[in-house]
């Protein structure tokens, strides 16, 4: 029953391992111009899939209460899409002159690139008890905004293939990026009630799909045999990215917990979580159209697979010390009362 239960928890992760494994043993299947044909049903029929369900399930209607805490959602936004990439950027200079591959490394930078996700941050705000709206809010908007500023990020420090023109990408993205997520917002209206009676199980859609777009990414990346993944390169970018975790969460707790910095510590929470998670369902799917024509493209997403489960490990175990951290200061706040 244990083994079943952790299986149903995390099927997403192991799902991950599966299809690399499977890419690994039948490349063929899911090249370009295989049976899977991804350069139409990945390219197109996948990525806007993952988007028409994300704007169908995005409750923007709940996001009202949180709209006039504008210091909030400035401080979240500046920080994932402005200091983040900036301060990554500024990390890889140096790690360029080490022995990591170079193309993990510009994978890292794409980390930086991503908006916040549609649901980790705000189940790890709800499971300390923060504020919840706020990251709904943060998360949603996150998500609209990284539909353009993402794409900008990508280009500005990574640049794109040759083979693929600056307004071709962004046609592309708006085909199948902001066609499908306004659809669905306007589908949602009309069907509401239905959408809220029903409790469809739009992570698990969008997580099995994304499953399919990482499984032809890794085909094309096992069907080239001049692409070789290092060990070593690869052990030294996770702890990187568990020390970048780390440090940006404890940067934030200390910036909105400063004495006149007007944040609750429900907001610090919010913060904290928002400011610091990067979207897997968005990113992928950006880095495929971006990145179209590069045989690194699965190199590149390395890193963004390892940050997804890392950022909702390490939220989970920090859990408890945070709602500690909580419980204390409101106990402080209603005894200075």
């Amino acid at each position: 029953m244990g083994v079943l239960a952790t299986v149903r928890r995390e099927w997403f992760i192991i799902g991950i391992v599966l299809v690399i494994l499977s890419a690994k043993l039948q490349p063929d299947v899911g090249v370009k111009g295989g049976p899977l044909k991804p350069e139409i049903t990945i390219a197109y029929v996948a990525v806007s899939l993952i988007f028409f369900n994300s704007g169908l399930s995005l409750k923007t209607e709940e996001l009202t209460s949180a709209l006039l805490h504008f210091r909030l959602h400035l401080f979240v936004q500046s920080f994932t899409l402005v200091f983040f990439p900036l301060a990554l950027w500024l990390l890889l200079r140096v790690l360029a002159l080490t022995t990591i591959d170079q193309w993990l490394l510009r994978g890292l930078q794409t980390v930086g690139c991503m908006p916040p996700p549609v649901s980790s941050a705000v189940i790890l705000t709800k499971a300390v008890g923060g504020n919840e709206a706020a990251a709904i809010f943060n998360s949603a908007f996150g998500s609209f905004l990284g539909i353009i500023v993402t794409p900008v990020l990508l280009l500005m420090f990574l640049g794109s293939s040759s083979s693929v023109p600056f307004t071709s990408i962004f046609s592309q993205l708006f085909m199948t990026v902001v066609v499908p997520l306004l659809l669905g917002q306007v589908c949602r209206r009309f069907l509401k009630d239905v959408l809220e009676r029903r409790k469809l199980p739009f992570g698990a859609i969008s997580s099995a799909v994304l499953l399919l777009i990482i499984y032809t990414t890794f085909c094309d990346t096992f069907s080239n045999p001049h692409i070789e993944l290092d060990p070593t390169s690869l052990l030294l970018v996770i702890l990187i990215i568990f020390s970048i975790q780390v440090s940006f969460m404890l940067l934030t707790f200390a910036v909105s917990t400063r004495s006149g910095s007007g944040f609750s510590p429900a907001d610090t929470v919010a913060i904290m979580f928002c400011s610091t998670h990067k979207s897997l369902t968005l990113g992928i799917p950006m880095l495929k159209i971006v990145f179209a024509g590069y045989e690194q493209l699965s190199l590149i997403s390395v890193p963004l697979l390892i940050y997804h489960p890392a950022q909702i490990l390490l939220g989970s175990v920090l859990v408890p010390s945070i709602q500690s951290w909580m419980t204390a200061q409101q106990k402080s706040s209603v005894l200075l009362r």
